[in-house]
């Protein structure tokens, strides 16, 4: 997003955001493919090694356009539930291009996966040990728990001691007592540490681990690293150093390939570094309100649409498109929810007045795919921006949306005569 100063507007790819919002209503999620492209070229750029195989971690942001235009780029998918391994196949990825890493689900889902020809990454020792009884012509990926502290925040760090996720470390022996038994085919290793990671040596530290765990299992195609990368949320904020990493990276793969004789596919499963940057999401004014000592920019959306500030205290930029030269003022930006909605407390804001347009930064990852029809609200609509035009690519619910899959209850009256007994 850019202010032109010649046409005094925030522009996407030339495109006015005040104009889309009148074109598309409010609130709309915008996404910009320059950047999304950017971004896979920036980390495919970095990492210097024979066989790279990026898998975006779809459920980021999961439209299918989105997701085909990954396809397009070379990546596979990460997917977390059989629905999004469905929306894959959807979009046109071949099974053997989604790897499917899921966390407490039932054996009906593990085993429709498997039907689907996906691969499987196995999240805990009971789920190893079935499929060594039932799926013994399977090949397999582990996802080992380095147990390190890594992310933003507890709320988004997977790979400590107490997470849920993973096949812990210190269970390795347990591990490769019944790979040789069951004669389990383990084609991968696997492991995610958290998001918004920051220090690059904290990736490498966790690199060291999976490692030690990779030279366990001789038959090994790939090593997955997850991902976690961190971006920017403001103006001069800091990000991880892609670059730096792909460096180091690089080379400590090689020398590993070169160890075990083979050459290894690396992997990563990049979500919100490839998407984040690419997302706007623009919300009406629908009330300036005074009280003894905030000022409240009251909009046309909340927590039903995005819930990251509330859910992980995240900051999203904001800026008021309608007025790019106005003199900036303390707000306090909050929802229309029948909850406590803040945006954010105390912000710097180009003066709002009613009917200005609010453009959210960074809104691409975990934003729609978060959203929900909480207080019987409609889901915004989505537009992807592809080469200097805007392209709808989810339109706006409805009322017929919040009903199409309520049922009627058989029986008239039924209710009257329930009250009434």
């Amino acid at each position: 997003m850019e202010y032109n100063a010649s046409t005094q507007n925030f522009e996407l790819s030339g495109l006015s955001l005040v104009d889309l919002a009148k074109e598309y209503g409010t609130p709309l999620f915008v996404y910009d493919s320059a950047t999304i492209i950017k971004q896979y070229k920036r980390l495919t750029g970095a990492i210097k090694v024979k066989h790279l195989k990026l898998n975006y971690a779809c459920k980021a942001l999961t439209n299918v356009n989105i997701l085909r235009l990954m396809k397009d780029l070379g990546a596979g998918i990460d997917a977390v539930s059989y629905q999004e391994i469905l929306l894959a196949l959807h979009a046109g990825f071949l099974p053997n291009e989604i790897i499917y890493t899921p966390n407490s689900v039932g054996v009906e889902e593990l085993e429709a996966a498997i039907k689907l020809g996906v691969k499987i990454n196995i999240d805990n020792i009971e789920m190893l040990e079935y499929m060594g009884h039932h799926h013994a012509d399977t090949a397999f990926c582990l996802r080992v728990n380095p147990h390190i502290m890594a992310g933003g925040n507890r709320k988004i760090s997977v790979g400590h001691i107490d997470s849920k996720f993973g096949i812990s470390i210190h269970q390795m022996p347990l591990v490769e007592r019944l790979v040789s038994t069951l004669n389990i085919n383990i084609e991968g290793v696997h492991m995610h540490t958290g998001s918004d990671i920051l220090d690059v040596d904290v990736f490498l530290h966790a690199a060291d681990i999976l490692f030690d765990v990779a030279r366990r299992f001789k038959d090994l195609k790939y090593i997955d690293f997850g991902s976690g990368f961190k971006v920017k949320y403001k103006p001069h904020d800091f990000e991880t150093d892609i670059e730096a990493f792909g460096t180091e990276m690089s080379k400590r793969f090689n020398e590993f390939c070169t160890e075990v004789g083979k050459d290894l596919t690396l992997m990563f499963e990049p979500g919100k570094f490839l998407v984040s940057e690419s997302g706007y999401f623009l919300a009406r004014t629908n009330v300036i309100k005074q009280t003894t000592s905030t000022v409240f920019a009251g909009i046309d959306t909340g927590f039903n649409h995005l819930i990251r500030p509330m859910f992980y205290d995240s900051y999203h930029e904001i800026v008021n498109v309608s007025n790019p030269t106005g003199k900036p003022k303390i707000y306090t930006v909050v929802g229309y929810i029948c909850e406590t909605d803040t945006f954010g407390w105390n912000r710097k804001i180009n003066q709002i007045t009613e009917g200005d347009i609010l453009c959210f930064r960074n809104a691409g990852a975990y934003c729609f795919s978060m959203a929900s029809n909480y207080n019987s609200r409609y889901r915004p609509a989505e537009v992807l921006i592809h080469e200097g035009k805007a392209y709808l690519i989810r339109q706006r619910e409805s009322f017929e949306d919040l009903i199409k899959n309520q049922v009627d209850a058989p029986v008239e009256g039924w209710l009257k005569e329930a009250i009434n007994t």
